[in-house]
């Protein structure tokens, strides 16, 4: 998550207060998903503005372990970001200077739509530094090969009565994830969550795009805190194998800016070419420590969210 900015409270409309517990329903899954059933995002060029920021030990509002490698990442307006369904994706951006490739890790929360909140290395890549503000061109890229395959990493406090997983190197934006059959919901800081707990595992994760391709996860371990790496790919194939489990310190809230990026703020935990053919491979993963789990909700309004 980001830890310089401060995400203002979202507008939810709910529509129809004859049915109330319809109308809850409503809006709990626009609040976790963005959408009821998101389309997959344009993927035609748009115009807009850049500007770029320092994310100092912070890895982003979209909870990835770390930041890429090459340092090339975005920060997107609510819109865009569209309450984490944007995250792990990837855009390329067009500037004076050139064309860069970077992926979502990030919330702006101060961006209107076309405000792309570039890494400092990114924006060097396209414009001078000196300006601050430059004018761009940009658009969602499909079918990625990502640095590495997927890989799955369990939150901590999760336990066999509450899950909560985080998908990285998918590319595609994702559709669904289900465990062990169990449908899940994404929350705005990008993790899948069972409310009521998946059991013990090791769990079996189906991952989906909103192109159609899915892939399976296999052998995934209840590990809190540690990011389990595969060989499966969401597009461009992959094999079984086992997975290794590394560990994962929880990402800083530290976030600099850099002026005249947007002003400081903080985000609280609280997106196109034809689709190639559908994909399936299973990988197995090893085990961890569980830690004390918050307590469950007395209702669970999770079970009767709609799916695409």
């Amino acid at each position: 998550m980001t830890g310089s900015r401060v995400l203002s409270p979202r507008w939810l409309a709910a529509g129809g207060a004859v049915v109330l517990a319809a109308a809850l329903g409503v809006a709990l899954l626009l609040q976790n998903t963005g959408s009821a059933c998101a389309a997959p995002p344009s993927t035609s060029a748009k115009t807009g503005k850049a500007t770029f920021y320092d994310l100092g030990d912070g890895t982003g509002n979209c909870s990835f372990p770390s930041s890429p490698a090459d340092d090339l990442f975005v920060a997107l307006g609510p819109d865009q970001y569209s309450a984490g369904a944007a995250c792990g994706t990837y855009l390329d951006v067009t500037g004076p200077k050139g064309k860069v490739r970077v992926k979502v890790t990030d919330s702006c929360p101060e961006c209107a739509a076309g405000h792309l909140d570039l890494s400092r290395t990114a924006f060097k890549k396209i414009g001078a530094e000196v300006d601050g503000i430059i004018p761009i061109t940009y658009k969602t890229v499909t079918g990625v090969r990502t640095p590495a395959p997927i890989s799955v990493r369990v939150k901590e406090g999760s336990s066999q009565y509450w899950l909560a997983v985080l998908i990285d190197n998918h590319g595609n934006q994702l559709r669904s994830v289900t465990v062990n059959g169990k449908a899940t919901h994404r929350e705005d800081y990008n993790y899948w969550v069972i409310d009521g707990g998946a059991g013990s595992g090791p769990f079996k994760i189906k991952i989906s795009d909103v192109y159609g391709h899915s892939t399976v996860a296999s052998g995934i371990r209840l590990t809190p805190g540690a990011t389990q790496k595969t060989s499966v790919r969401l597009v461009g194939g992959g094999s079984s194998a086992t997975a290794r489990t590394t560990a994962a310190a929880t990402p800083s809230k530290a976030k600099k800016k850099a002026s005249p990026s947007p002003s400081p703020s903080s985000a609280a935990p609280t997106a196109s070419s034809a689709a190639p053919a559908l994909e399936s491979t299973e990988v197995a993963a090893p085990t961890g420590d569980v830690e004390v789990p918050p307590a469950q909700e007395a209702v669970d309004l999770a079970a009767g969210r709609a799916h695409c």
